[in-house]
């Protein structure tokens, strides 16, 4: 059960993008159409889950050990880069449409500040390994569905009759304010 409020937190209540605040280049950047969005959001997804494992095993097995808990956010950092490496290889090899949509953002999810954030998170909170995983596959999935939200509202813009004033980034920007309190709603949806 504990599993289960984790992971509605993780995706409602303490949406990274909406609630937290966290990852906001990637969510105004990448999401003027849904399919760069959900290229984006599955990358974000690989690289939040593994790194979220591997720098939760290297702070209990390596860091914490050895006294080194200081190095925590220089190893962590290290570790989503070459991450996020790996995944730009994959994706330039797999689907070099998505590589060209995605551009420039593709390589700034090396500083996306959620995925960092969610591997701090989880030491921070002192959560077990499942906990753990859930925490950041969930929280992947929020980032994920807050995106294609965006992405698939700012599509709709494009093809509406919006006044002048409001056009490119007002607009956007008015969405996202109101998106973030839509989900701020969700904040009294599990107790404690």
């Amino acid at each position: 059960m504990q599993y289960l409020l984790l992971a509605i937190n993780s995706v409602l209540i303490g949406n990274l993008i909406l609630s937290k605040f966290l990852g906001i280049c990637p969510f105004l950047g990448v999401s003027r159409k849904v399919s760069t969005a959900l290229g984006m959001s599955m990358a974000v997804l690989f690289v939040m889950a593994l790194a979220s494992t591997v720098t939760w095993v290297l702070f209990y097995t390596l860091l914490k050990p050895f006294g080194l808990e200081y190095m925590r956010t220089i190893v962590f950092i290290l570790v989503i880069a070459s991450l996020v490496q790996l995944v730009e290889m994959v994706i330039q090899k797999v689907s070099p449409v998505l590589y060209e949509a995605l551009g420039i953002y593709l390589p700034l999810i090396t500083t996306n500040c959620a995925i960092l954030g969610v591997a701090i998170d989880t030491i921070e909170k002192g959560y077990n390994f499942i906990g753990m995983l859930v925490y950041a596959i969930f929280g992947a999935i929020g980032f994920a569905i807050a995106l294609l939200l965006f992405a698939g509202i700012r599509e709709r813009l494009e093809t509406s009759d919006v006044p002048e004033a409001f056009k490119g980034a007002a607009s956007s920007l008015i969405v996202a304010g109101i998106l973030s309190l839509a989900f701020m709603g969700f904040s009294g949806l599990v107790p404690g």
